[in-house]
């Protein structure tokens, strides 16, 4: 569906996007995954014939970006970053002003149930809150019944039940067999969502493949966390597993193998002391970020590790 191969975009000395290359297969869900300024926004405007490549190759449905812009944008959907709609329109009315921009558009109604807006469906739309509204966003980039639809920053802003109310909608969207591009910096939500992820920073691919992939290649391994060790369990561990970390009250061990949890257990037992619970966690997309680049993202976006203003200072999205 779609194919970038050596993308570049400069602006004056400034590499935006530096030379990265990437497929999105028929019928999944790929995310650009990475903190404001890393370049996703810039990439997608490329792929959505918005913006200008400075080289590289990229097609769309076997089409080129540049020579065959007006075929690409009949067969694509967008929902921009910034998304918004007519105040004073209904959910309806807004939906079929979209539509009624191409020679052939979904029926409205078969929209509105898609993004589960029936009981709202001729509300104003300044009346909507910020979930609702971008399901009206995710509706209208679906008017022209597109082959790729594209989602920019789908679920900034929005509080965490509007957030997995979208990743509802954006489920189903897979389910009727659509192409989706995501862009986001929720780490959560690229990995619930995406088939595959292609974490960018500074205008390149630090990571890809699929979150599993990623986690497997780049995290650091599962963990078994005990906690409330009585003296007799803490010695068997310091004993047995003298490498292992002590914080917060927890003895934490990584587990080097699918053997690794019984053999604690065991020893556990065998020791005759107590504890109060064990717990098992793997590594998460946050944690693959926070090791390769040292930094974490806020719920804004931004990097943290003292980087912030040297990202915004680049103004590139």
């Amino acid at each position: 569906m779609i194919e970038v191969s050596d993308l570049v975009k400069k602006y004056g000395d400034l590499r935006a996007i530096d030379d990265i290359s990437f497929d999105v297969k028929a019928g999944e869900v790929f995310s650009l995954l990475g903190p404001n300024g890393a370049g996703k926004t810039t990439t997608v405007e490329i792929l959505e014939c918005l913006r200008t490549r400075t080289s590289g190759e990229v097609r769309i449905l076997g089409m080129d970006v540049k020579s065959d812009a007006i075929k690409i944008k009949r067969r694509i959907g967008v929902l921009p970053q910034d998304f918004n709609a007519f105040d004073l329109l209904t959910v309806k009315e807004n939906i079929r002003f979209f539509g009624n921009m191409y020679d052939k558009s979904v029926d409205a109604e078969e929209l509105i149930k898609a993004v589960d807006l029936t009981e709202k469906r001729d509300e104003y739309f300044k009346n909507l809150s910020g979930g609702l509204k971008q399901r009206v966003g995710v509706a209208i980039s679906m008017v022209n019944d597109p082959e790729i639809v594209f989602l920019d920053e789908p679920t900034t802003g929005l509080d965490p039940k509007a957030r997995r109310e979208v990743w509802g909608v954006i489920g189903s969207l897979k389910e009727k067999g659509k192409t989706v591009i995501l862009t986001t910096h929720y780490m959560e939500e690229a990995e619930f969502l995406s088939d595959r992820v292609g974490i960018i920073d500074h205008g390149k691919f630090i990571a890809f493949g699929t979150p599993r992939e990623i986690i497997d290649t780049h995290g650091t391994g599962s963990l078994c966390i005990i906690m409330g060790a009585d003296a007799r369990c803490a010695a068997v561990l310091n004993e047995q597993w003298p490498e292992h970390e002590v914080k917060n009250g927890g003895h934490i061990i990584k587990l080097e193998n699918k053997n690794s949890l019984p053999e604690i257990i065991y020893a556990l037992d065998r020791s005759g002391g107590n504890y109060d619970q064990i717990q098992l966690t793997r590594p998460t997309l946050e944690d693959v970020f926070l090791r390769l680049t040292g930094e974490r993202l806020t719920e804004g976006g931004d990097a943290t590790n003292g980087k912030q203003d040297r990202r915004k200072s680049r103004r590139i999205r």
